[in-house]
């Protein structure tokens, strides 16, 4: 009895549906509060859609994809036909008639519902499923459904009909994470949706009525069914002949399913990272948190950086990289191979010489998307590898001086800071190439003084080491004490300077492109003269004999050349090589997250082990 009574009610009403409607509509055109809220509603304010990432090597393969929903958006004209008469046909044959919502449509579910006491039939028009999938809810209610209608036809009057279906097509879910017919056709299929047979932009279209129930991964059987049954609506409708949609029906389906791209996450966490900084100088924010005159200011910019940082990476970017995947693939196994023992760890990062790129690097061992990637965050004090930098190059642009040049290292103190040479030992006048072959502390330091800090520490500006402050501006940092440090990253772009005396800061990115292939984001740096040609010859030449003669014999010389330096920090709590062969310039740290003696692996010179490793041109 209540059913009845419940239909009959419906009945009465119904013919005052439109009328109400109508007199809402009017009603919020005389409140501008209420107009004002449904235009930004809906003529404004787009649904936050986050577009997936993808980013590709140097060879432009995709490595790596960052998403959580998978999205191709399309345009109307890119969608074929076909596809859209499989929905036209089977969602809502009116639609290029109605203006936004089915008056029949509507009485037939209402009717439907009433009888049986719930909600159930459907009756949406696409234009009112647009409104649902962007705008409201999917709560079964009949206040929801009412307010569905005004904002269908509010919406018809905003967007013409082929813009709301293509909302439509883009938005429909299609499970798996999979949204719109685009990202269904390469997810599903792993083909673009141009290159797909009529039989399966059918099979795709019978997945969005129930994601669940017609998920081709879990009920493949019930979804070609449904395919099935679209054909046959087609025909019914004379989209197609009975014969086409026999011999559709028949064709058969064979899924390839995507696979999310997931490679060499060392390398693809850097690039996010790197990302970031990348905005941050092309937009300006790098220069306002530069020029920030308070902390709380500083951090407002900050802020600002990484909510633009998010929504660029949301807008479906393409990132183009210098990555070698081969050679990342085979350092990751090398480098891990080696540091086997427990709670080792090694950063890493490997410079391509000639484009001054970033090809490869090392965050870690066991290394998961999301951890601390070393090579570019684990900040370590650098011991003797920061002398080339800061004191002997420094000290040989301070006038006509070379490895014959004879120096002083006997002891010195200079107040109460008496720096000690390894082991102990003491020394008196040697040359230039004696005390860097053997990494002389006395001498180190004795060379800072002579350069100057002040000037010294002048030389290290252009390579921009985050870490190193004025509170570093002493003697020991001539040995490489830092307050904090610097990181592999720092010091392989530093001595990226020695290929050939000019630097500019090494990328892993090459170009940032929209969807549609618009270049947005490049660096655009010019190489500045750092050293000049004599203290650059002279470095290499220092850096080859350490390889040949001193504390890096055991570091395998390759092709025409091969140079290092070696450091370790004190009670062997850092383990660091960096330098360069004729491909590669590298710089490499073994020790403990939690610092502590590693002096046994210096022993078996595990950190040249790696060194060796890291500086191959040959990749299995």
């Amino acid at each position: 009895m209540r059913q009845v009574t419940g239909l009959l009610l419906i009945l009465l009403l119904f013919p005052l549906l439109y009328v109400i409607q109508q007199g809402i509509v009017k009603e919020w055109n005389d409140s501008k509060q209420l107009q004002d809220s449904m235009h930004n509603t809906i003529a404004l304010t787009e649904p936050f859609v986050p577009i997936p990432i993808s980013m590709t090597d140097r060879d432009g393969r995709v490595f790596a994809e960052e998403y959580v929903e998978w999205r191709q958006p399309l345009t109307l004209d890119e969608i074929p036909l076909f596809a859209r008469d499989l929905f036209l046909t089977s969602e809502d044959k009116g639609f290029f008639e109605h203006r936004g919502y089915d008056i029949a449509a509507i009485f037939r579910a209402f009717a439907v519902n009433a009888v049986n006491d719930d909600l159930q039939q459907g009756g949406s028009t696409i234009t009112q499923q647009v409104v649902r999938m962007r705008f409201l809810t999917n709560e079964k209610t009949y206040e929801r459904k009412f307010k569905e209608l005004l904002y269908a036809a509010e919406l018809e009057k905003h967007a013409s009909k082929e813009e709301i279906l293509e909302m439509y097509m883009n938005e429909m879910f299609f499970g798996n994470q999979a949204y719109g017919i685009g990202a269904a056709a390469t997810f599903y299929f792993s083909r673009p949706i141009s290159e797909l047979t009529h039989a399966e932009l059918a099979f795709l279209a019978a997945i969005p009525n129930n994601p669940s129930r017609y998920d081709p991964l879990k009920h493949f059987d019930k979804t070609k069914k449904r395919q099935e049954l679209l054909l046959s609506v087609l025909a019914n409708n004379d989209i197609i002949s009975a014969e086409e949609a026999t011999a559709l029906q028949q064709e058969p389906i064979q899924l390839h399913v995507k696979r999310k791209a997931n490679e060499h996450t060392m390398y693809s966490s850097y690039v996010l990272a790197e990302l970031e900084k990348l905005i941050g100088r092309v937009e300006g924010f790098e220069h306002k948190i530069r020029q920030a005159k308070t902390d709380d200011e500083k951090q407002l910019h900050k802020d600002a950086l990484k909510r633009r940082t998010a929504e660029v990476m949301t807008s479906g970017i393409q990132i183009e990289t210098a990555l070698h995947s081969k050679k990342q693939r085979s350092d990751e196994a090398r480098m891990s191979a080696l540091v086997t023992p427990k709670d080792l760890q090694a950063g890493a990062v490997v410079i391509d010489n000639v484009t001054k790129e970033i090809v490869s690097l090392y965050g870690g061992k066991d290394f998961q998307k999301g951890d601390f990637n070393r090579a570019y965050r684990a900040i370590r004090q650098p011991g003797s590898a920061m002398k080339p930098l800061l004191v002997y190059a420094p000290y040989l642009e301070s006038g006509p001086y070379n490895e014959r040049t004879p120096i002083d290292s006997s002891a010195i103190c200079i107040g109460a800071y008496c720096p000690q040479n390894i082991g102990g030992y003491t020394y008196g006048t040697t040359t230039l190439k004696e005390a860097f072959r053997h990494s002389h502390n006395t001498a180190a330091v004795r060379l800072l003084r002579k350069v100057g800090i002040e000037k010294a520490f002048g030389y290290l500006q252009p390579f921009q080491f985050e870490h190193i402050t004025k509170a570093d501006y002493t003697y020991p940092a001539a040995l490489g004490g830092f307050q904090v440090g610097v990181t592999p990253l720092e010091l392989a772009s530093a001595y990226s300077s020695f290929v050939d005396g000019t630097y500019v800061e090494p990328h892993a990115i090459r170009t940032v492109k929209s969807r549609s292939g618009d270049i947005l984001y490049r660096w655009e740096e010019q190489p500045v003269e750092v050293w000049s040609p004599s203290t650059t010859a002279t470095i290499r030449t220092l850096l080859e004999d350490v390889v040949v003669n001193g504390t890096g014999k055991g570091i395998t010389y390759r092709t025409t050349y091969t140079g290092a330096k070696t450091g370790t920090t004190d009670r062997y709590k850092d383990l660091w090589v960096a330098g360069l062969n004729d491909a590669y310039t590298t710089a490499v740290w073994i020790g403990f997250d939690k610092p502590a003696s590693i002096e046994k692996y210096s022993k078996v010179k595990i950190h040249l082990q790696a060194f060796n490793a890291l500086s191959s041109e040959s990749h299995p």
